[in-house]
């Protein structure tokens, strides 16, 4: 079996319990305030009936008794109120300066006590969908939000009987406990107007309070996998993962992993089909891990949370959705209710799909990895560089530069608009930066080719989605060509008309410096931030000066 899930011995115990974040958490779970829901039968039938749901009568679930629901199961809607995204402002996390645990676990106490007199629900789930990483999730939500706690099962692999079993059979990871998730929307605190998301990540457990957006139970829940992964040797992904294999006979294959961002096109590039000019595999668009010696790869979610913003009414793909949060609904001429997407209600509207979106999927790629893909949103980059150096490769993913997006909620003073940096795509890393730094340089190093696509404009020319396909279907069929990109060693290329970064334009050799700088700043920045518990080697700072260097 996999993680810790009762005692075992006194040793275990005390290295599981090091706070007492855990055992106050876990302890709240077997109050007699507390109904374990055992199934998605039962989940479904929780969120239907729970006050504000919206049952979308004209968009039944695909193939529902396949995924654990009753026939006839509808797509169920919830809507938050004001709030519809992500809130990295309330993040507290166990280990990083000024987090002081005795005076959150005496919060947390207070929060849990207070809350005895409503009704709570909990689950399992399964995170990770093969027997190499598997771990055990437990969540906790109140009665008033049967619909999240439905879309958490949904989400992740609620354990039925197969998976019970294959759980059961699972690769050890005694040094990890089960995850456990508190959580209480109603919380309110003075002192936390944004909520607050608090993480003791090596003991596998988080409280997040006062906040009631479905992305924050669901990427609260992977912050504790993607610890425990980075913890027992994989790199840990926030991105997307396919398989491409050529049609031409060759029986050639093609492994590639997309790292970006909501809104940078991750999930559009990893379900992309390339109008079947190749024979597609996908593994996942948002969660995975790597195996950095032997590169396979695993999924860690069976659904998807995609954005609705391009799915409108009647759209095709709609035929997948199993959940939906913050959209409108109108009536079909038959007076069945329909979901209204494309933001209209609102930004970032959201769904869970059922696996079934994608034909092609499988839970784990034996294949090693051959590219890796940066996706971001810099316009001094042409749509699509190669890096062939693996500390430069692997310091400018530390250094993924894109944009703020409707899927996050930002602290009042914050810049929409403003370039952020957010290395490998993953605003949700609870242990040091170099460790991700150290597994990637190491694919790297071990042949794994990188490239960065921009996906945003490069300069004020936006970079089509079609232009970014067409260049994916150049990598994998061996046909891109390369350039010198300003003669800088270990970047090149790919020539498109309309793109040409032009070095011996003043305005652009200045704009491309000042944005090299910025990643180097950034660099030195993390040898103070939150106490230097982020530095990195020294070669990553070579690595950039380097190329700030052969510029000048």
């Amino acid at each position: 079996m996999a993680t810790q899930g009762h005692f075992v011995d006194l040793e275990s115990f005390k290295r599981l319990n090091a706070t007492p974040i855990r055992t106050t958490i876990e302890t709240a779970f077997y109050g007699n305030n507390v109904s374990p829901v055992k199934d998605l039968k039962e989940a479904y039938r929780l969120a239907k009936d729970s006050p504000g749901t919206v049952e979308l009568t004209g968009m039944p679930v695909h193939r529902p008794t396949e995924l654990g629901l009753p026939e006839g199961a509808n797509v169920l809607l919830f809507n938050d109120g004001a709030i519809f995204g992500r809130c990295a402002a309330a993040r507290r996390i166990v280990g990083h300066p000024g987090v002081s645990v005795p005076d959150l676990a005496t919060l947390l106490r207070e929060a849990i006590h207070n809350s005895r007199f409503r009704h709570f629900y909990s689950a399992q789930a399964v995170i990770g969908l093969e027997e190499d990483f598997m771990v055990k999730a437990n969540i906790m939500m109140p009665e008033g939000f049967e619909n999240n706690l439905y879309s958490w099962m949904l989400n992740f692999q609620y354990l039925n009987d197969e998976y019970a079993a294959r759980y059961k059979n699972s690769r050890d990871l005694p040094a990890d406990g089960d995850l456990y998730v508190y959580a209480d929307p109603y919380w309110t605190h003075p002192d936390y107007p944004l909520g607050l998301a608090f993480f003791s990540p090596e003991q596998n457990c988080a409280a997040i309070l006062g906040m009631r957006y479905f992305g924050e139970f669901k990427k609260g829940t992977l912050t504790l996998a993607w610890g425990a992964a980075a913890r027992n040797g994989y790199a840990s992904c926030h991105g997307g993962l396919k398989r491409y294999e050529l049609k031409d006979g060759s029986g050639k294959k093609y492994v590639l992993a997309v790292f970006g961002l909501s809104g940078s096109g991750k999930s559009t590039i990893t379900h992309a089909k390339h109008k079947d000019k190749y024979n597609v595999t996908v593994l996942h668009d948002d969660a995975v891990i790597i195996n950095v010696k032997e590169k396979y790869a695993i999924a860690l979610e069976p659904a998807y949370f995609d954005k609705m913003q391009d799915y409108p009414i009647g759209c095709p793909d709609n035929k997948y959705l199993l959940s939906l949060q913050n959209c409108g609904v109108t009536r079909d001429e038959e007076g069945k209710l329909m979901v209204v997407s494309e933001d209209i209600r609102n930004g970032n509207g959201r769904a869970v799909k059922s696996r079934f979106w994608t034909p092609n999927r499988i839970d784990r790629i034996d294949e090693p990895l051959n590219a890796i893909c940066w996706l971001m949103k810099d316009p001094t980059l042409p749509p699509v560089v190669k890096l062939t150096g693996p500390s430069l490769a692997s310091v400018m993913g530390s250094t993924l530069a894109t944009k703020r997006t409707s899927a996050e909620r930002l602290a009042p003073g914050v810049d929409p608009d403003a370039l952020v940096i957010e290395s490998y795509a993953n605003p949700f890393r609870t242990y040091p930066l170099a460790m991700d730094y150290i597994r990637f340089r190491t694919l790297f190093e071990d042949g794994v080719e990188c490239y960065i696509l921009n996906t945003g404009s490069f300069m004020d020319k936006k970079v089509e989605k079609n232009t970014t396909l067409s260049i994916l279907e150049a990598i994998v069929e061996g046909k891109a060509e390369w350039k010198s990109f300003g003669n800088i060693p270990g970047i090149e290329y790919m020539l498109i008309p309309g793109f040409e970064p032009d070095f011996n334009n003043w305005t652009y050799k200045q704009h491309f410096t000042n944005r090299m700088n910025d990643r180097l700043q950034f660099i030195k920045s993390r040898e103070t931030e939150k106490g230097g518990m982020d530095s990195l080697p020294p070669d990553a700072l070579q690595a950039v000066e380097s190329v700030i260097k052969a510029i000048k």
